[in-house]
């Protein structure tokens, strides 16, 4: 019975294409636009499709119709691990290293960052929920943005 619970896992994730995946193509799947709006509130996440060892990622907070953050991040590799590079606007940048990788997920850490420690990418169809967390001042403290995919030509 186990063999074949085994044999049915590994046809599921050849099915994927993520087994033959390697480097940055494990994260392919975090391509295209992405939106969360909540009252008064807008932001868009935007991300390239793998190329030359990396995806480009950029992304916007609109309050009240005016731009009030912005972020650029490189998404590349580093040895087998896949490194987050961000770029927040008025703020240094940081490095987050992949500590989970699968078709669905990616969990970037740096534990010796103020806030977040840990940046993660979640897919459940054609909703993609982002988080960031860690500890702040004392206390753990989560962030969640759950994003649905939006057509890239509106943009």
């Amino acid at each position: 019975m186990r063999a074949l619970a085994s044999s049915v896992v590994f046809a599921a994730i050849a099915a994927t294409g993520f087994a033959q995946s390697s480097g940055i193509q494990r994260a392919s799947w975090l391509q295209g636009c992405w939106e969360m709006s909540t009252a008064g509130r807008n932001v868009e996440e935007i991300w390239g499709r793998p190329r030359g060892d990396s995806m480009i990622g950029v992304s916007r907070t609109i309050r009240e119709g005016k731009l009030s953050e912005y972020e650029t991040v490189v998404l590349r590799e580093q040895g087998d691990q896949l490194a987050y590079v961000a770029h927040p606007s008025g703020q240094p940048s940081a490095t987050f290293l992949s500590t989970r990788v699968t078709p669905s997920e990616l969990v970037f850490e740096n534990p010796t960052h103020d806030f977040p420690q840990q940046i993660g990418y979640r897919l459940n169809g054609d909703a993609l929920l982002a988080w960031i967390s860690g500890t702040r001042n004392g206390q753990t403290r989560r962030v969640e943005f759950p994003y649905t995919r939006v057509s890239c030509s509106t943009r």
